[in-house]
């Protein structure tokens, strides 16, 4: 199956329902897919080819949402870059992917023109903002809509050819796209659908932006199964986001643990939440403390704690009846597929031993585009001839049944005094401390113990001092484990998607 017909099906099947509530409109799947076939017909008139990249720089709004279809329909390949991405970064993922066209605001329109001498690959420029006219350079969405073909175009594309690029956050070094192809895509969102049991009366809210993996699902998922999206250009303003799940009777809400975490401080009392069936966490593991405080304020629905990475979609869920009796697991394999864990010699691993999650499945996404040392390193050979497995870089153990533990990434352990510290754990007895609403643990240079543990913890309790932090530690850790120092601080950096950036910590 190929992306695009997640819309186009839906449009067939029911082409009066709400598909997308976003920048005060409601869209019918109808009117959805024919704005992306008259943005398609615009993009195939420009000369963009089957395969080439159409990169799409806005923020999430209903023309990211059709510029994403219209991509696939003109057998193109989409890019979706956050909006906050600075020119130079832009210009790189850019010339990285050797993108034929771009979708963007225009605001300020001189970053569009230093764009055109930057990337020469560039076709064509497409901008949303009104008032912006057409020329050989740059066209205007609104004229568009206004006058290219709401016919469907044929599909020139089998499951094999890539759907999409989606760029890593980069926060070691130059952003990698990953490359999807429409198998991979069509298979990841199957599964993930299954396990959360979604139907076409699902409402989902979506504040992640689409430039992220774990927002640009809830998109493709809404669409496969015939749902309603609202999308959210952010999570900035808490109790409107809350405001807006009563207004529109939402059954499903993806978050992440620092979202979780606002939610967490506030009073839920003045909001009717009733129709909510399910909330869904990736991006990093929600402390059990966590959970146990989401489950008793929002008792009526479904807690799914999960564990994903770009390079395969999803990976691992926890059945949410398993919560109870294992609250620290990200669960097992999703649906249709297979994991286990390694030591560095490539071992196997067992019970209760800590080793690299490795995953096969038709969700192992293609490779990075263009560094084929990078794919080699991630993305390795598997037991049947000519198949590739995805090896995370992340550690985690299994217990006796075969529920998996997130430890660390493999580049994040803290190496102490001759031992190894997996900052998660000691994060974990951090949020078991009442007043602390963000928790980081690093490493950091020290001349006697190699690396020093430091904690970064945002409270909201202003009486909590150092003394009591550490004191916390140290009945809950071993001494090894206990931080060296720690930092109050009125907020914790975070990328784009909501993870705590410790590259700037440390």
């Amino acid at each position: 199956m190929l992306v695009q017909q997640f819309l186009e099906q839906s449009a067939d099947r029911t082409p009066n329902q709400i598909g997308l509530i976003c920048d005060g409109q409601r869209l019918t799947y109808a009117q959805i897919d024919a704005q992306a076939n008259r943005l398609a017909n615009a993009l195939k008139a420009r000369d963009i080819q089957r395969g080439e990249r159409v990169v799409i720089f806005l923020p999430n709004r209903v023309e990211l949402v059709v510029g994403i279809f219209a991509a696939l329909k003109a057998g193109a390949v989409f890019v979706v870059v956050n909006h906050t991405t600075k020119p130079d970064k832009l210009a790189y993922i850019l010339n990285n992917c050797q993108a034929s066209a771009l979708i963007a605001a225009g605001h300020p329109i001189e970053t569009a023109q230093l764009l055109v001498r930057l990337v020469p690959s560039l076709k064509t420029i497409i901008l949303t903002s009104a008032g912006q006219n057409a020329s050989p350079d740059f066209l205007s969405y609104a004229d568009i809509q206004a006058n290219a073909s709401a016919q469907r175009p044929p599909h020139v594309n089998i499951d094999l050819d890539l759907a999409c690029l989606i760029y890593t956050s980069g926060s070691t070094g130059d952003p990698k796209g990953v490359m999807s192809d429409h198998s991979n895509v069509d298979f990841a969102t199957s599964s993930i659908i299954s396990y959360l049991e979604n139907r076409a009366d699902d409402i989902v809210i979506n504040v992640l932006p689409l430039s992220f993996d774990y927002g640009l699902y809830q998109l493709l998922m809404v669409f496969k199964f015939g749902g309603t999206l609202v999308l959210e250009k952010s999570f900035a303003f808490p109790a409107a986001t809350l405001k807006r799940i009563e207004e529109e009777r939402v059954t499903g809400f993806p978050g992440v643990p620092t979202i979780f975490a606002v939610l967490l401080q506030m009073d839920l009392r003045p909001y009717d939440l009733s129709r909510l069936r399910y909330l869904t966490n990736t991006a990093a593991a929600l402390p059990p403390t966590h959970i146990t405080q989401l489950r008793a304020k929002f008792p009526w629905t479904k807690l799914y704690s999960m564990y994903g990475l770009t390079e395969t979609k999803r990976t691992l869920y926890l059945p949410p009846e398993q919560l109870d009796k294992r609250p620290g697991s990200v669960g097992i394999a999703i649906p249709g597929t297979e994991v286990w864990l390694e030591d560095e010699r490539g071992n196997r691993l067992g019970t209760d031993q800590v080793g690299e999650l490795v995953v096969r499945g038709r969700h192992v996404m293609r490779g990075y585009w263009g560094d084929p040392v990078a794919t080699a390193a991630r993305f390795r050979p598997g037991a049947l001839p000519g198949e590739r497995v995805c090896y995370t870089g992340d550690l985690f153990r299994m217990d006796a049944e075969g529920y998996l533990y997130f430890v660390a990434r493999k580049d994040d352990i803290i190496k102490s005094r001759g031992e190894k510290v997996a900052p998660k754990e000691v994060e974990n007895v951090l949020y078991g401390l009442k007043g602390v609403v963000e928790a980081a643990v690093v490493g950091v240079p020290d001349p006697v113990l190699g690396e020093a543990i430091k904690a970064f913890v945002v409270v909201d309790d202003a009486a909590l001092t150092q003394a009591d932090v550490l004191r916390h530690c140290r009945a809950h850790l071993e001494d090894l484990m206990v931080p060296k120092s720690v930092e109050f601080c009125r907020e914790l950096p975070k990328t784009s998607s909501g993870k705590i950036k410790k590259t700037d910590l440390k």
